[in-house]
């Protein structure tokens, strides 16, 4: 195979897309297992979309999902530009080549023509199309129009008979007839190419030689294949994939307010597990297995995968992989991730946030999961002792508790900042339940409840004693102590 060359073109019109997002890393991954080269196209020419800022957002979300391109318009590359607005003046040339080779043609039609036209079709129930007006018009016609300087488009000139066929990788065989073809616009009146025309000029010139993207362009490949041949460019592989859903009915889109991969990343979601997600979106490995790195993808990553039913967007299974990543994080690693949402949630600095971050790291989903768990660190809540100490099932009453909490308050008081461990506390804890005789899920849990003024926790009273310190459990202990007496 010759060297696989595959290249990613978003429009710069706001935040990537899970769809987008997904062509992306289907093209860095082809390219990729293939030892080829994978490249990033910026095709800005839709003004009105732009949206300014949109072009660091892909950089951005490219990088941290480790979709690294080869060649782009930060890198450069040997076929530059690779901002399609800095492209523009060797379009028209191209399109003027098929005007001479029989392919294209000028068409004159102004608005008023063109309206009028659509206008009586959609009458006669018909779709709206350019009727080829200008198609057949004489050499001399046309020269005298232009030194008139009479504005014109420059149309593709489509066969009017007959079908024109490709092959996808996804889909098999397409074929179209020929007279459903409309004469698309090439070249504007202000001398601008048109996507569609740009975007065939561009693969080209760029020598791709996999084009991957959505199924909606299945019915315009015919198009640019009958331009490829015109100029007697090779075509390119096609794989179009199927679109991702929200349901069984409606795409996921961002425009319908469906989370982009920056809404998911502000949800806590982890760049890897996202890509990981994504790429099980209308893609099936060969195996069991569904947890894969980038690297891994790179290596299982095979066009045959690839499913034409669109995919459902399924949270759940997203949350349950995410989650999955979260618990295989070192502590040091999951601690440098969750840093930024602990301090939404507490404003302490003088906390044991290691040890905090080992007593949430197997209680989270996503990262944002811990900010309602630490609710309780800052400050304890308002409780009612005699209701919270109460668990039939533990065997704990507001008497056992107190018991319990007032044997354990001299060891505590007692201890050394170098005995200030996990392990030593809960061994506290232990020596306390044998000394008293009481429940050692009794003295467990008076302890935790005691230091967060809460039921449920995301530690034990051990954990949660490392996290603030000596001075604030002996504090929130005494607390206690005072409110069940």
């Amino acid at each position: 195979m010759d060297t696989v060359r595959t290249r990613f073109a978003p429009s710069p019109t706001g935040y990537m897309h899970v769809g987008n997002l997904r062509t992306a890393l289907y093209a860095y991954l082809l390219a990729k297992k293939n030892n080829g080269t994978f490249i990033l196209r910026i095709e800005d020419t839709d003004q009105e979309r732009y949206v300014e800022g949109a072009v660091d957002i892909i950089y951005q979300t490219l990088r941290e999902t480790g979709l690294n391109w080869d060649e782009g318009p930060d890198i450069g590359g040997p076929v530059g530009p690779y901002v399609q607005s800095e492209r523009m003046g060797m379009f028209k040339q191209y399109a003027e080549q098929l005007v001479k080779s029989g392919h294209a043609y000028y068409c004159f039609c102004d608005k008023e023509r063109l309206d009028a036209l659509h206008e009586e079709q959609q009458k006669a129930g018909e779709f709206t199309h350019y009727d080829g007006h200008c198609r057949d018009l004489s050499p001399e016609e046309v020269q005298k129009k232009l030194d008139a300087g009479v504005p014109y488009v420059i149309r593709q000139k489509m066969p009017r008979e007959g079908t024109t066929s490709f092959e996808d990788e996804v889909f098999g065989t397409i074929t179209v007839e020929n007279n459903t073809l409309e004469d698309q616009i090439l070249i504007k009146t202000d001398g601008m190419p048109t996507y569609n025309f740009a975007n065939v000029v561009d693969d080209h010139l760029m020598g791709i030689t996999h084009v991957i993207r959505g199924n909606e362009y299945l019915s315009s490949t015919p198009k640019y294949n009958l331009l490829y041949e015109a100029f007697g460019w090779e075509i390119p592989t096609y794989i179009h994939c199927s679109p991702v859903m929200k349901d069984a009915s409606n795409k996921l889109s961002k425009r319908n307010g469906d989370a982009s991969y920056q809404d998911l990343v502000k949800k806590g979601y982890l760049s890897e597990a996202v890509i990981n997600y994504i790429a099980l979106l209308g893609w099936a490995p060969k195996g069991e297995e569904e947890i894969f790195s980038l690297e891994e993808l790179c290596k299982e990553f095979d066009l045959s995968g690839i499913s034409k039913s669109p995919a459902i967007f399924d949270p759940a299974k997203l949350l349950a992989i995410n989650g999955k990543y979260i618990r295989a994080l070192s502590t040091e690693e999951f601690l440098r991730r969750v840093m930024p949402y602990l301090k939404q949630g507490t404003s302490r600095e003088d906390l044991n946030f290691k040890e905090l971050a080992a007593m949430l790291q197997p209680r989270c989903e996503v990262l944002t999961d811990v900010i309602p768990q630490i609710d309780f660190i800052d400050q304890l809540p308002d409780y009612d002792a005699q209701a919270l100490f109460t668990n039939k099932k533990q065997k704990m009453n507001p008497e056992t508790c107190k018991t319990i909490l007032e044997a354990m308050l001299p060891k505590l008081e007692a201890m050394t900042a170098e005995e200030w461990t996990a392990e030593q506390l809960g061994a506290l804890a232990l020596t306390v339940s044998e000394e008293t005789g009481l429940n050692k899920r009794a003295a467990y849990g008076a302890f935790r409840i005691a230091l967060s003024g809460k039921a449920v926790t995301p530690g034990g009273g051990d954990q949660i004693a490392v996290v603030i310190g000596k001075e604030d459990t002996l504090s929130r202990v005494r607390q206690a102590i005072e409110k069940l007496s």
